[in-house]
């Protein structure tokens, strides 16, 4: 089933007739489904995040590498001053 989608500013509007008029011989829609596409290819992760050196890092099994690695704020955080 189709979906709609308004765009309301002008700014994106021109810029979506001006890919389209470009790059997709006046079709709108595939100008917006190209440039989502191309979105989703630039932000996806590819290949390993070890790059030139394959397995030479190991985890220890249970740590989690997403998890903040300290646990205390920092005086930063707290906006606490740091005595001299």
């Amino acid at each position: 089933m189709p979906t709609v989608v308004t765009i309301n500013r002008p700014d994106v509007v021109g810029l979506i007739e001006t890919a389209a008029n470009r790059l997709t011989g006046g079709n709108k829609t595939e100008a917006v489904a190209l440039a989502m596409r191309h979105l989703l290819e630039r932000t996806a992760r590819a290949g390993s995040l070890f790059g030139a050196h394959p397995g030479s890092v190991r985890v220890q099994e249970g740590v989690d590498l997403t998890a903040p690695v300290l646990e205390d704020a920092s005086d930063a955080e707290t906006g606490a001053e740091v005595e001299r």
